[in-house]
């Protein structure tokens, strides 16, 4: 027989126990702390029609869906591919089901999706994401935009990260009154790529590319200069009142950095947050708020979290007005890069609470009893059922248990146990 290849496709993470019980312990805490600032959760389909997921999307996320080739009995019609966000998915999920929300809707989805990009290091094509976004019909609150970076901060401080989190905000108002300020309308999309790609590439290379727009050399250093542009609220907003851009859109943008920014001092996270002017997110669809977290010890692992505002998603569905703001935690490469750089802090949780290891086959009946009380408990328990001698037992159980429990004649006699903590 020809031997058939069982290693993962390329650019799908799989996990060995111990790893997942890590991964799993993460991807809980995300969720715990979603729901206790209010967020509803939902799950929306993995597969979606093409003209669903394409109605909104830019640069090459055509080229990188993963469409779904169906039988001739299956076919309904309609080209279908694999969701690659939650976000556009989450717009027709709010149009179909409108009128049975309560509105602002607070939800979250947590759930893979699937990207074809050329998988490399840290880079999945399969991956997990952990969203959170409020919905409004009509209007939304400018508060929204800070419970939404508020409630992200709070789930990176659940993971205990050795370094610290900083969530650099910024609004596309801001560049985009800006940029007509200075006439450069047409060139809108070249030059919020050049901005949003200037801390990928060296410094001469941004001034070339802004340079090829043959928008003029006062333009370029205007330009270069306002990206140049961070630091906490006051600093910032000093620095852009200073540009004396009078434009409505430019005056809308910095007002409403300064009230997120503002909220998010008096919820207590004056030290994890800074304005910064080279943040304007890729994606067409933002229109206000945007904001990426770093750790600014490892400047290499990049963003490890990203969102926004967004005004127009479902316009493509519906003419109702449903403005959001989100935000999202790519789990699985947030997972890799801080295992790779042991950002995490020492977690002896394993995937199996309790082993409960019978000396023989005799004691198996009171084992199982013992387990099985426990598991009423709340734990998660495995008996060791294994023709195995006793110091393997004890071996394989301390792998995979936190604490073990050992039951020979004195214990089922006796009715008591003892309870060794393997750690």
């Amino acid at each position: 027989m020809k031997k058939i290849n069982t290693s993962p496709i390329s650019g799908m993470q799989e996990l060995l126990p111990a790893t997942q019980a890590g991964f799993d312990n993460l991807k809980n805490q995300i969720s715990d702390v979603y729901h206790r600032h209010g967020y509803l959760h939902i799950e929306t389909p993995v597969i979606d029609r093409c003209e669903i997921l394409l109605a909104k999307a830019g640069g090459d996320t055509e080229k990188q869906i993963y469409k779904v080739v169906k039988t001739a009995e299956a076919a309904d019609g309609a080209d279908q591919a694999m969701r690659f966000d939650h976000t556009v998915p989450l717009a027709r999920y709010v149009v179909e089901h409108e009128n049975d929300l309560a509105f602002p809707f607070k939800v979250t989805q947590i759930g893979r999706n699937f990207r074809g990009e050329r998988a490399q290091k840290g880079r999945f094509r399969e991956f997990y994401q952990c969203d959170v976004d409020v919905i409004g019909r009509g209007n939304l609150p400018i508060y929204y935009d800070a419970d939404v970076i508020e409630t992200l901060l709070d789930a990176f401080k659940a993971f205990g990260l050795k370094t610290p989190v900083l969530a650099r905000i910024n609004n596309r108002k801001i560049v985009s009154g800006l940029i007509k300020e200075y006439n450069l309308d047409l060139k809108t999309k070249e030059i919020l790529g050049i901005i949003d790609h200037s801390e990928k590439i060296a410094p001469e290379k941004v001034v070339e590319a802004l340079n090829e727009l043959n928008i003029g050399s006062d333009r370029v250093e205007k330009i270069l200069q306002f990206i140049e542009i961070r630091g906490n609220r006051d600093t910032v907003l000093v620095k852009l009142n200073a540009l004396g851009i009078e434009d409505d859109t430019f005056e809308e943008g910095v007002k409403e950095l300064d009230t997120v920014m503002g909220l998010l001092e008096k919820a207590g996270f004056g030290e994890s947050i800074s304005a910064d002017m080279k943040i304007v997110r890729g994606l067409d669809y933002y229109t206000g708020t945007v904001f990426e977290f770093n750790l600014p010890e490892y400047p290499g692992i990049g963003s490890v979290c990203g969102g926004g505002r967004y005004e127009n998603l479902a316009s493509y569905f519906t003419e109702q007005k449903l403005p959001g703001v989100g935000g999202s935690i790519g789990l699985t490469r947030l997972f890799y890069v801080l295992n790779e750089n042991n950002l995490l802090s020492a977690n002896s949780k394993k995937p199996i609470d309790y082993a409960v290891i019978p000396v023989t086959d005799a004691e198996i009946e009171y084992a199982e009893k013992v387990a099985q009380g426990l598991r009423e408990e709340g734990n998660a328990v495995m008996v060791v059922a294994s023709g195995k001698k006793f110091g393997d037992k004890m071996k394989y159980a301390g792998n995979l248990a936190s604490k073990g429990i050992v039951i020979g004649e004195n214990e089922v006699r006796s009715q008591v146990y003892l309870v060794k903590d393997f750690k």
